[in-house]
């Protein structure tokens, strides 16, 4: 079980991160906006980083938990921006900060996870070639992936919901036909 302590440390770097940059935080910050100590600190944390880590960490289970049955593509979309959502300028300043390659390969298993949970579900029925099963999972993976980099490169534009709703319309059971093409008989 987690302390109380330590998440009032990440509770707190979160409340810091969507209000300034990174950069400008500091181990003093956190420990004053929280009530606790430096060495408190510093018996559950290395370094800020640390901290970072860990809040990556807990919102990637978050989202593994919470999303456990995906069946569309609408609720993968949702899925993969999920932490953005919440705290929009904290992961803006995570990802423009030295930090940026651990939310990377934290935010690919998320999208593998998603990825995997959708194709496992509308497969459902379906016994597939397990090598074209990896194939698809792999390139929603990216999709997803490539999707949400290009969010955030963007300023985490708003309108990026709607051109993904859009693709999703338009790409209207080609999933059903890959899966279909898998198929062992």
């Amino acid at each position: 079980m987690v302390s109380r302590k330590k998440i009032a440390i990440m509770e707190s770097l979160m409340k810091l991160l969507d209000e300034r940059p990174l950069n400008h935080i500091t181990v003093r910050d956190i420990v004053e906006d929280c009530g606790v100590n430096r060495n408190t600190f510093y018996y559950h944390f290395d370094d800020i980083s640390s901290v970072i880590e860990a809040i990556i960490l807990r919102e990637v289970d978050g989202v593994m938990e919470d999303y456990r049955d995906i069946s569309s593509m609408e609720e993968c979309f949702e899925a993969a921006f999920r932490i953005g959502h919440q705290h929009r300028n904290a992961v803006y300043h995570i990802y423009n900060s030295s930090n940026r390659d651990f939310l990377e390969r934290r935010l690919m298993e998320i999208c593998k996870y998603v990825a995997t949970q959708f194709v496992d579900k509308t497969a459902e029925g379906r016994v597939l070639r397990p090598e074209d099963r990896d194939i698809i999972i792999h390139s929603y993976q990216c999709e997803f992936f490539g999707y949400t980099i290009d969010w955030l490169n963007n300023g985490m534009d708003e309108h990026a919901k709607a051109r993904f709703l859009r693709l999703c319309q338009l790409r209207a059971g080609s999933t059903q036909e890959m899966l279909d093409r898998s198929r062992i008989i």
